[in-house]
């Protein structure tokens, strides 16, 4: 479950309702994000998406002996496949392929720290409370930081729920809570 932080305000009059921000799961500046720890063909043993769709550029943290948590990222530019037409003039980084990125990076995260599972295709099952809290637009760099919340083994496949932020400039973008299936 992605946690919120709950804002109190003084003010009088009705009380307003919003979603409050959200925790961060990790703060970047406390990690090193300078090193590529797994690189794209790193992740290519593992994962089966390729060329436009291998979403991401590199993995700063995985350390399963001392963390739960995974940090990669994804350098958003101009000249990418889908700039030129989301949206015209002003090019948005969509909100679809932050989750796709984030799928990818629970696929390769969940095999890393189970290396006794056979690596096979992971599916989506479920895309859970997810928010879009700012545009992400080039150039920049997205990181997505996850973490898994749950796993279980369920007719001999193995499904997972990872909960995920993307981060731009330390401001909080993205979250959603991603849930997968081997297939």
């Amino acid at each position: 479950m992605i946690r919120h932080a709950r804002l109190a305000l003084n003010r009088s009059g009705p009380a307003v309702h919003s979603r409050a921000m959200p925790v961060p799961l990790a703060e970047l500046e406390d990690l090193d994000l300078s090193r590529t720890v797994f690189t794209v063909a790193d992740m290519q043993k593992v994962l089966q998406q390729r060329g436009t769709f291998s979403l991401i550029h590199g993995i700063v943290h995985l350390d399963p002996q001392a963390s739960d948590l995974v940090v990669g990222y994804h350098d958003v530019r101009a000249d990418e496949w889908w700039a030129k037409d989301h949206v015209p003039g002003r090019p948005i980084f969509p909100g679809v392929l932050m989750v796709e990125a984030s799928a990818q990076l629970g696929s390769f995260d969940f095999f890393k720290r189970h290396p006794d599972i056979p690596t096979t295709f992971i599916a989506f099952t479920g895309i859970d409370s997810t928010r879009f809290r700012a545009p992400v637009e080039p150039p920049s760099r997205l990181y997505i930081v996850g973490r898994a919340t749950k796993s279980r083994v369920h007719g001999g496949k193995v499904m997972f729920v990872y909960e995920f932020q993307g981060v731009v400039d330390g401001k909080i973008v993205y979250e959603a809570e991603i849930s997968g299936m081997q297939l």
